[in-house]
């Protein structure tokens, strides 16, 4: 005879999960074609699609401008995305470039290798933050999320402006809900020096080189950066903290522009 023995801990467990199965995450494929030409086939959430569109396209360096784009067409229903630029694309070069795959969940693609983003240009911006004042932010960002506190399984990212406000992005992508957020600031003509980036998911070099392509000054994270991504955040100057719950962060570089007033930083 097994006895088993339920705790008060395991009861509230228990009900945790079956709030969370209200319903699941939706990942949708969908086919980007720039000019004619298939890009590659995204995993996505349907929301904010056209932030994404400009977001991915401005980090892999195919538009620089906003005028850059002509037209976007969303077909929903098909799976396709269709973008028109004002300027030719010169494909043959721009396929010639490998293939890297996002690590993770909602399967992307980069164009941009280690070497390449070690190319950019260097983040020089006198911005000053608090530690308290960026944990505060991020637990207004975790309370921003709906998409995740229906489900439990979807990731996001967030700007935190000079005056205090904040824009949330989700997506089943984490590296989706930052060119959906990059989107957002490129359409609304922000300054990245200005702003903070905060994402759920774990910064994977290519999560990086997104963040130092915009030239956000500061990034944190709730979970960890890759050692590559330390690296890259080392050599283009940026602010890059990790671990970030409660009193407890992880600072993987320091370039003056967080002052950690927090007494129990890390554990």
């Amino acid at each position: 005879m097994v006895l088993f023995v339920i705790t008060v801990r395991m009861i509230k467990r228990m009900v945790g999960v079956r709030k969370l199965n209200k319903g699941c995450p939706e990942e949708y494929p969908i086919s980007l074609i720039v000019n004619g030409y298939e890009i590659a086939i995204f995993q996505l959430t349907k929301l904010d699609l056209e932030d994404w569109v400009y977001g991915y396209l401005y980090s892999e360096g195919i538009i620089t401008h906003l005028s850059d784009i002509k037209s976007i067409h969303v077909e929903e229903e098909q799976g396709i995305i269709r973008v028109e630029l004002s300027t030719p694309i010169q494909i043959e070069a721009f396929f010639q470039k490998k293939k890297h795959y996002t690590a993770g969940c909602g399967r992307g693609v980069t164009f941009f290798s280690m070497t390449d983003v070690k190319s950019f240009q260097p983040i020089d911006a006198n911005v000053h933050y608090q530690l308290s004042y960026l944990m505060q932010k991020r637990v207004e960002f975790s309370k921003l999320t709906p998409l995740y506190l229906q489900t439990g399984g979807m990731h996001a990212a967030c700007i935190v402006e000079r005056n205090g406000q904040i824009t949330v992005r989700e997506d089943i992508g984490r590296h989706n809900a930052v060119d959906k957020i990059i989107g957002h600031c490129l359409r609304n003509g922000l300054n990245s020096e200005e702003l903070v980036i905060m994402t759920t998911g774990r910064i994977s070099y290519e999560m990086l080189s997104k963040v130092a392509k915009f030239g956000f000054p500061v990034a944190l994270s709730r979970t960890a950066a890759t050692k590559q991504a330390v690296q890259l955040a080392k050599f283009l100057q940026i602010e890059l903290i990790g671990y970030v719950r409660g009193k407890m962060s992880i600072p993987y570089t320091s370039f003056g522009r967080v002052t950690n007033d927090v007494i129990s930083n890390k554990k």
